[in-house]
């Protein structure tokens, strides 16, 4: 085998990917179309929609634009408990009227039920924004929001065409294949109604024992990050006209990529200085801003260095202000993360938050717990003098801009009869495929295992699945066999979960001695001791064994096994591109984007950024 080193980030594949979306009908919609009636809306020197419209809102309905709310239901006037308890309503559509809000979010199943297939969410959003234009004078739509990052955080996944995590992008040094994904990914959302994603994630993952972030990230490296950053940006909101993209939200402002707690649950302390800060978590940011970004979503971590009230940055005025106004010069939109999250919750109360976060310089308010108490606190705050309707004003101009340069203006529907024409087409999911393909990184081979030898003919599959992952069973382990059986080769699959009992562990060390080869997914051995002790038994056995690393990469640290792979996420897009390097019919390309450490201990290197085997 031979080292593939990392190759400079603005040559690799952008011949072959420009050529892969000039033939594929899918595709189209990723080149720069000739301009349409609708361009206008969005055009320096055309309408001046938001500034009209904005004369015409009284401070109820400007306040309401500033949030976005979750909620239930797959169709805009089902009746749901969820919209009941929350709202005291039934139905989805009844909140957007009820509130007159800025915009809504979808998750799926074990989140707020909105997704089961493209065309029912297309009908969803047509049926939400139906109902935003009916009860608001004058009449503003909806922006229409989800998490669909690719990797662990994506939000629709059935029918849609499945791309790979940032991480395993960064693996692949290929900027035009992160521009493609996106564009592939803008144009699926758009046709079911969905205006913004809240994607790319522009977080810098130098800390290894990040528990939120991780192969979010593209990359521990600023200006890998950057780039790749830069070219999801333009993919999501310049690859077509302005109805056939999404505004992209780079998350999460100030860089998360440090914390060592998750701020889902806590106030994660970034104990870094503003030097460090500058040289390591600024730059994608910065790139994000360069290339017209239409949204930024701020984090709720504290950062001593860039503000020591202890404040999180989402209510921090020299971050939102300071650093990201005045320094950055950025006057798009500023969104908060879920202001449900404990992070932003431990000092202040649900009233009180959105007050904090638009003197701190936000615009728009993500998902409150409490919706009747956040509009509240923020009326309350216009009454007192303590916010001027100017300043409400200004965040509310933001968000109508944003709308309009997305060209919702004059398309705010989609056609629902056209959406298996555009979302998860044969043609893109062929495209992003071969630039998946790019990313399965060999880390070692002592054992010499690969690329697998003819008479491999009988497979386990073993390790790592999870099928209560939310809103999304994770069953690569099936994936993975099956990929391998479609090629010929013999395959048993047990799948252990993500903490294997002791009877487990013996199953399948019994399964591993009646075959040719043992093939081991892992995810977090180091806070897993049933998956340790699996691997453990697995490598004294006579049959070998090749591990993979199928979320971050950072697991040889924690297992001594000659032969280990990385795929950096768990779909089956990875799965596939995983057995076409076991299986030789793919030269192994990809090259880490991180640094990988001995254990625990970040300053003892295992495997070094840029490294990758292939032959």
């Amino acid at each position: 085998m031979t080292t593939v080193s990392a190759r400079p980030w603005k040559a690799g594949a952008a011949a072959l990917l420009v050529g892969l979306l000039s033939v594929t009908p899918g595709a189209a919609s990723a080149q720069p179309p000739s301009s349409s009636p609708g361009d206008e809306a969005r055009s320096p020197g055309g309408s001046h929609w938001a500034e009209r419209t904005l004369r015409g809102m009284s401070l109820e309905q400007k306040v309401g634009q500033l949030f976005v709310a979750d909620v239930w239901g797959l169709h805009a006037d089902e009746t749901h408990p969820g919209n009941q308890e929350k709202y005291g309503v039934d139905t989805a559509a009844e909140v957007v009227s009820k509130y007159q809000v800025g915009g809504v979010i979808y998750f799926n199943h074990g989140g707020t039920d909105n997704i089961e297939t493209p065309r029912q969410v297309a009908r969803l959003s047509n049926g939400l924004q139906r109902a935003a234009l009916r009860s608001s004078n004058p009449r503003v739509p909806l922006v229409v929001a989800v998490d669909q990052e690719g990797g662990r955080v994506t939000r629709i996944a059935d029918h849609v065409t499945e791309y790979p995590s940032a991480m395993a992008l960064g693996a692949t040094r290929d900027v035009e294949g992160a521009r493609t994904t996106a564009a592939i990914s803008a144009a699926e959302l758009r046709a079911m109604g969905i205006t913004q994603d809240f994607a790319p994630v522009a977080d810098v993952n130098s800390n290894p024992l990040n528990p939120i972030i991780g192969s979010r990230s593209f990359s521990s490296d600023p200006e890998l990050a950057g780039e790749l950053v830069a070219a999801q940006v333009e993919g999501y909101q310049e690859s077509g006209r302005a109805a056939r993209t999404v505004s992209a939200a780079a998350k999460h402002f100030p860089g998360h990529g440090d914390a060592a707690t998750d701020s889902h649950i806590g106030l994660p302390v970034i104990d870094r200085s503003e030097a460090d800060w500058r040289a390591n978590d600024l730059p994608p940011f910065q790139r994000a801003v360069d290339a017209g970004i239409d949204a930024i979503m701020t984090a709720h971590i504290s950062v001593p260095s860039l503000d020591d009230s202890g404040d999180p940055a989402t209510l921090s005025k020299p971050i939102m202000t300071g650093l990201l106004r005045e320094e950055l010069a950025y006057d798009g939109v500023v969104v908060t993360d879920s202001l449900g999250m404990a992070g932003v919750r431990e000092m202040y109360s649900d009233a009180e938050i959105p007050v904090r976060a638009l003197e701190a310089g936000v615009d728009q308010m993500l998902m409150p717990p409490d919706l009747d108490a956040a509009m509240g606190g923020v009326l309350d705050a216009v009454a007192e003098g303590r916010l001027t309707e100017e300043r409400i004003d200004q965040s509310v101009l933001r968000i109508l801009k944003l709308k309009q340069q997305r060209g919702l203006v004059p398309t705010p529907f989609v056609p629902e009869d056209r959406v298996d024409r555009v979302v998860g087409t044969d043609e893109h999911r062929e495209t992003v495929q071969q630039i998946t393909d790019r990313s399965t990184t060999v880390l070692s081979d002592d054992a010499n295992l690969l690329p697998l030898a003819s008479d491999v003919d009988d497979v386990l599959v073993t390790g790592w699945n999870n099928p209560a992952y939310p809103g999304y069973a994770a069953e690569p382990v099936t994936a993975l066999a099956d990929a391998l059986a479609e090629q010929g080769v013999d395959t048993r699959a047990i799948s252990t979960g993500a903490a294997p009992d002791a009877e487990t562990v013996d199953r399948v060390e019994a399964a591993a001695g009646e075959v040719d080869l043992v093939i081991v997914l892992t995810n977090g051995l180091r806070t897993s001791e049933g998956q340790r002790q699996l691997v453990e038994r697995l490598t004294s056995t006579d049959t070998p064994i090749a591990a993979v690393a199928v979320q971050e990469p950072y697991d040889p640290g924690h297992a001594d096994v000659p032969t280990w792979l990385a795929t950096y996420d768990w779909r089956d897009v990875t799965m596939t591109s995983l057995a076409t390097v076991l299986l030789g019919r793919q030269a192994p390309e990809g090259t880490l984007p991180v640094s990988v450490p001995s254990g625990s201990d970040p300053d003892q290197t295992l495997y070094p950024f840029g490294h990758g085997l292939t032959w």
